[in-house]
């Protein structure tokens, strides 16, 4: 239960409602005891009258109806604070849940890109989804019912061994061997559960990216080899369900085994002990009985908490894997840093981890606040990766990038990223109305700046003619629109925030050549006091900035004006008279 001891925060923090459990836990079965021996005084009211101790039959029905009612009156008293066991046990799980989920959700956001190119997004929506169900288990009904057996086992083996002690030895006799038989289950269950999990993930891995990339298996008639994946891997992640449902299938026919065993000593010692005289009392067997009855939930739940405790270790330990996990990219500074936009890269070499790229190689270079600049080059020539560098997205190998002549890492990232508009290569759009979409970069923006940042997207026109116009629900990742819908609401967006930093990768690119140049007039006007960085492919997206660079496999091969670069030979000037001819055709 190592793994488990990261829930303590939660016990601590909700620690009244628990010992208001307990206390509510401990009266209810309190109560509940009360029924068996009010059974055995009846018992042994009757027995009196056969015995001829008691003549009078109305002095029998009063004492056996005075009994019928203080069982009645306990058992609706027993219930009723069981409801509230559970009412209170169960609804702190539900807090619980909900404060590890948020926990692990805020520590998600907070980790690098890093972290999401190495683990795959079905993974981490069952971490967040099943295994911390399997935890709320651990912390509601595994602990409402371990209390609620110990609390009934103390009040119970107390009153038994008060009334009868050798008898009580005998009945308990089989716990023992209940509980080892219990322990070693668990051990095999805790495997078995881990194992479980570990194929779900796998599971709910492959069902999301096929569903994510359901047009791309359609076009290419994939539908029958993509079923006979997801069918061979349903069926181990079965097998595997089914290895753990053999062990955790012992457990009640164990349970049950073991209580009638328990019935059985009673009876029979019992039995010997009346007859002998040592119990003078036929009520007490009767008693036992029902205890032992009363004993086989809370002893056949030990087995079903030690399996559900299993399972949430299991899954808190995959839980606790990435809540161990440091994100590469910290922020540093509490203290408010207002951004203007000069930004300077000094030197700045940049490599990927996991693929151990060099993406930028020595770059140098410089953008005052109020200047656009284009930055041109092959695909893989680390356009992009300036971008990210901006962000903070990742932090540089070597070399240092300074805003406003302060290096990155000194500045406060939630208002480095909070001055940045972002639009990136491939255009994200959420599962909300466009309204909504456009308005996720500054939510107090008012109906007309939405609209006015649309007409300078050039996108107003195709939204004003859905039948729901802003209102329209885009389906997963923006599918509802075409590619160059989805680019010019991305930019509506960036235009709405109204950054001091403005960032475009190839936002374009889905886009016919009289729209772009709309748009680009647009954003000549808009960004015209914003520091302004357009990434492309296209001459015609670069050539109005104050500045354009040119990249190749990480250097800068060229930079200046458009109209110095396209007298001077080299990459840039045959991209140039390559698209112009290409225009012209």
């Amino acid at each position: 239960m190592r793994a488990l001891r990261h829930l303590n925060k939660y016990f601590l923090k909700y620690k009244y409602r628990l010992i208001i459990g307990l206390v509510i836990t401990i009266i209810a079965r309190v109560f509940a005891t009360i029924v068996p021996t009010l059974v055995g005084d009846s018992v042994d009211v009757v027995e009196q009258y056969i015995n001829k101790d008691i003549t009078d039959i109305a002095e029998v029905k009063s004492g056996l109806i005075l009994n019928i009612l203080l069982i009645a009156g306990a058992l609706l008293i027993s219930a009723l604070f069981t409801f509230l066991m559970r009412q209170t046990f169960i609804v702190v799980s539900r807090f619980i849940e909900f404060d590890l989920k948020n926990e692990v959700f805020q520590h998600y956001e907070k980790l690098s890109l890093n972290f999401y190119k190495k683990n795959r997004t079905g993974d981490l929506m069952n971490r967040i989804s099943e295994d911390v169900s399997r935890v709320r288990m651990y912390v509601g009904p595994a602990i409402m019912y371990s209390v609620n057996t110990i609390t009934l086992f103390v009040v119970v083996i107390g009153y038994m061994i008060s009334i009868a002690p050798e008898l009580t030895l005998y009945t308990v006799t089989p716990l023992p061997i209940l509980s080892v038989s219990i322990y070693k289950l668990s051990v095999a269950i805790h495997k078995r559960s881990t194992i479980v999990q570990e194929f779900l993930s796998k599971l709910t891995t492959f069902t999301q990216e096929s569903f994510s990339g359901i047009s791309v298996i359609k076009a290419y008639g994939l539908e029958s080899p993509t079923q006979k994946n997801f069918i061979e891997l349903s069926d181990k992640s079965k097998d595997k369900n089914l290895d753990l449902a053999k062990v955790q299938a012992l457990f009640f026919p164990l349970m049950v085994l073991l209580i009638g065993f328990s019935n059985i000593l009673v009876i029979y010692i019992g039995g010997k002990q009346f007859i002998d005289g040592t119990i003078q009392d036929l009520g007490v067997i009767v008693e036992f009985i029902i205890f032992v009855n009363m004993l086989t939930w809370p002893v056949a739940t030990v087995g079903w908490v030690s399996s559900i405790v299993q399972q949430a270790e299991a899954s808190q330990v995959r839980i606790n894997e990435f809540l161990s996990q440091e994100p590469e990219i910290t922020n540093t500074v509490t203290q408010k840093t207002p951004i203007t936009g000069n930004i300077n890269f000094d030197n700045v070499s940049f490599t990927y981890d996991d693929t151990n790229i060099t993406a930028l190689k020595n770059i140098s270079f410089e953008v005052k606040n109020g200047e656009t600049i284009g930055i041109i080059g092959k695909t893989g020539s680390g356009k992009s990766t300036i971008l990210d560098l901006i962000g903070r997205l990742y932090d540089v190998s070597s070399g240092e990038i300074r805003i406003d002549g302060v290096p990155l890492k000194d500045l406060n990232l939630t208002n480095l990223r909070e001055s940045i508009g972002y639009v990136p290569q491939d255009a994200f759009l959420f599962s909300d109305s466009i309204q909504n979409n456009i308005k996720f970069g500054n939510e107090n923006a008012t109906d007309d700046q939405v609209y006015e940042a649309a007409k300078n997207a050039v996108v107003h026109k195709n939204i004003i003619g859905f039948s729901k116009g802003y209102d329209t629900v885009l389906g997963e990742r923006g599918i509802t629109l075409s590619g160059g819908q989805k680019q010019r609401v991305s930019i509506a967006r960036a235009i709405l925030k109204n950054p001091p930093v403005l960032l475009f990768d190839d936002c374009l690119s889905a886009v016919d050549t009289e729209t772009e140049e709309e748009i680009l007039n647009n954003l000549h006007k808009i960004s015209k006091n914003k520091t302004t960085f357009i990434v492309s492919h296209r001459v015609s997206t670069a050539k109005n900035a104050n500045k354009i660079i040119v990249l190749e496999d990480g250097k800068i091969i060229q930079q200046g004006s458009h109209n110095q670069l396209i007298s001077t030979k080299g990459y840039y000037k045959d991209l140039y008279l390559k698209q112009l001819s290409e225009k012209e055709i």
